[in-house]
């Protein structure tokens, strides 16, 4: 890959290129769950970076070397922030990479960036596709065998909907009704984001508060149960002593 190298001390590494994150709701919504979902499961792992929409730059001295991923993930960086990623700085390139290919980013997604990713030895590398109108299936993996890329396997299909499995995430990631989603395997749980960990969160302190005003409302028509049949009996025994008389 030919490429004009400037001397290292005059050299700029833009840490953005002023565009927005994403062109719309279609793309900027799912690309949020990855990173975010993505995060907050590898939260406890100081040794997994995962980011988005940022630039990855591949060659010192050029900054036109330069990629800018949807979503990656590194197995074996170290988990802090950056402005960009440059692999010179880094142990290594990315290990998964998910686009979120749109009618600007298609042919890129297909074409220029499938190369580099590929020269760069990203071992997977992933399309979403969230309005369904380049891609079917909608989503589709490809994994990295001798500089070549290949389809992975799809686990489960059933209609549009798919399960497929992320070797490097150790994650399925399902397609429900046109709606990814990321799945721990060993749990079967999907993963939240930030927002959907917090309305998950709500929601059981919302159950707990129900169950234990119940509990309550329990105890109390018990102990009223309680004191009307203790009345009763106190009634009964009064009745039995008069009759008694």
């Amino acid at each position: 890959m030919s490429s004009v190298l400037f001397p290292a001390d005059v050299v700029d590494y833009p840490d953005s290129d002023g565009q927005p994150m994403a062109e719309s709701d279609f793309q900027r919504e799912p690309l949020m769950y990855a990173v975010e979902s993505l995060r907050i499961y590898f939260r406890d792992r100081s040794d997994v970076y995962v980011s988005g929409n940022m630039f990855v730059y591949y060659e010192q001295g050029n900054p036109k070397a330069v990629v800018a991923p949807d979503v990656f993930a590194v197995m074996g960086a170290p988990s802090h922030d950056r402005a960009s990623y440059k692999l010179w700085q880094e142990p290594k390139a990315p290990d998964f990479v998910l686009e979120i290919t749109s009618k600007s980013t298609y042919s890129e997604d297909q074409g220029a960036k499938r190369g580099v990713y590929a020269l760069l030895g990203v071992k997977e590398y992933w399309q979403y596709d969230p309005t369904g109108d380049y891609l079917e299936p909608r989503l589709q993996g490809l994994q990295l065998i001798e500089r070549n890329y290949w389809p992975l396997p799809v686990q489960e299909r059933s209609g549009s909907d798919l399960r497929m499995r992320s070797a490097v995430l150790g994650l399925d990631l399902w397609l429900n009704e046109g709606q990814l989603r990321f799945h721990d395997p060993a749990t079967g749980e999907p993963l939240r984001s930030h927002a959907e960990s917090e309305l998950a969160r709500r929601a059981a302190e919302q159950a707990r508060q129900a169950a234990e005003q119940e509990r309550q409302n329990a105890e109390a028509r018990a102990e009223k149960e309680a004191r009307q049949c203790r009345a009763l009996e106190a009634r009964l025994a009064e009745l039995e002593q008069r009759l008694r008389r």
